[in-house]
C-alpha cells in the first residue's frame, strides 16, 4: 500500500491560519510507522468559542514553537508525500498560514478522506461525513479535537476505504474527482440547495458582516463548493462566515447578532464551524 501521511490542526480563533495544535500520522504499507504532535504558539489571540472545543489556551502552548520555527520540520515530514485530511479545512488553514507568514507551502498531493467517505458508504454520501460520525459508525474510538487522534482517525477511515473499495490510494487520488455515484433528486435549485458533488456538500452556511464581495457572488461560491446558502443561523446551522474586518472587531466585542446567536448554539453543542471570509475564499480557490 502507498505511504501516507494524515494530519489534522487546531486553531486558536476562527482564523484558519491561528494554528495551536498540529498532529501527523505516518503510515507505511498501511501501518502507522511515526506520529508527530505539537502545540504551536499561533501568535495571536484565543477565541473562548474554540477553547471551549479543543481545551487549548494561551497557557498550554507557552514556550511552543511558532509555525515559522515549525514550518521546515513539517514540509520535510510532507512533501513528495500523499497527505491525507478529513474535509477541506485542515488544507486551508496550512495554506493560510503559509501565505501568513511568506513560507513555502508543502509540495504534497492532498487527499480528503471526507470525498473519499461519500464515494465508499452509501449512507454518507450526501450527510453524515463528518469524522466524529463516521468513526462511530465504523466503531473506531478516538478522542476528538486532539490534533493526533484526529489525523490517526482520519488515516483509519482511508485504510478502511481501500480495504472495502478495492481501490488503493493511487486510484483513490483519481477517484475522488469523479462523480459520487447515484443521483439525488432536487426539488430546489442548486443556487439554493447547493452542489450534490461538492466538498462541502451538506453544509449549510450563514454569511455575517462585511463580506468584500458581493453576498450574490458568496451564495454562488458557497453553493459551487455544495453548501446550502441560508440568511439566518439556526440549529441547522453548520458554517457562520464573518467578513475579516468584523473579526477584527471582536476584540472590541461587536459581533453580529448571527455570531453571538451561532456561538451560543456551540456553547449547547451544537457543531458550527466559524471561519473568516479569506478563509471561505481560500476553501472556494482549493475547490
Amino acid at each position: 500500500m502507498n505511504p501516507f501521511v494524515a494530519i489534522d490542526v487546531e486553531t486558536a480563533n476562527a482564523d484558519l491560519a491561528s494554528i495551536c495544535q498540529i498532529g501527523l500520522a505516518h503510515y507505511i504499507d498501511g501501518f502507522l510507522a511515526q506520529e508527530v504532535k505539537t502545540y504551536i504558539d499561533p501568535e495571536d489571540d484565543f477565541d473562548f468559542m474554540n477553547v471551549s472545543i479543543h481545551g487549548i489556551t494561551e497557557d498550554t502552548v507557552r514556550g511552543a514553537p511558532t509555525f515559522s520555527e515549525f514550518a521546515s520540520l513539517l514540509n520535510a515530514k510532507l512533501n513528495d508525500q500523499v497527505t491525507v485530511c478529513h474535509t477541506h479545512f485542515d488544507r486551508a488553514a496550512i495554506s493560510r498560514v503559509c501565505r501568513k507568514f511568506g513560507l513555502p507551502k508543502p509540495t504534497c498531493v492532498w487527499l480528503d478522506t471526507a470525498r473519499v467517505v461519500r464515494r465508499t458508504w452509501e449512507q454518507f454520501a450526501y450527510s453524515g461525513y463528518g469524522l466524529a460520525n463516521v468513526c462511530r459508525e465504523l466503531g473506531y474510538e478516538f478522542q476528538h479535537h486532539d490534533a493526533l487522534e484526529d489525523a490517526k482517525a482520519a488515516a483509519f477511515i482511508l485504510l478502511e476505504a481501500v480495504k472495502k473499495s478495492g481501490l488503493d490510494i493511487n486510484e483513490w487520488l483519481k477517484r475522488v474527482d469523479q462523480p459520487i455515484s447515484g443521483a439525488i433528486s432536487h426539488s430546489k435549485p442548486i443556487a439554493l440547495e447547493g452542489n450534490p458533488a461538492g466538498p462541502l456538500f451538506g453544509e449549510v452556511i450563514v454569511f455575517t458582516g462585511t463580506i468584500g464581495f458581493p453576498r450574490s457572488v458568496a451564495a454562488t461560491m458557497a453553493a459551487t463548493l455544495g453548501c446550502k446558502v441560508a440568511p439566518n443561523v439556526t440549529k441547522k446551522t453548520t458554517l457562520l462566515v464573518v467578513g475579516d474586518q468584523d473579526i477584527r472587531k471582536l476584540a472590541g466585542h461587536k459581533k453580529s447578532t448571527k455570531h453571538r446567536k451561532a456561538e451560543d448554539l456551540i456553547s449547547k453543542g451544537q457543531d458550527i464551524r466559524i471561519l473568516r471570509e479569506s478563509d471561505f475564499k481560500e476553501l472556494q480557490e482549493l475547490g
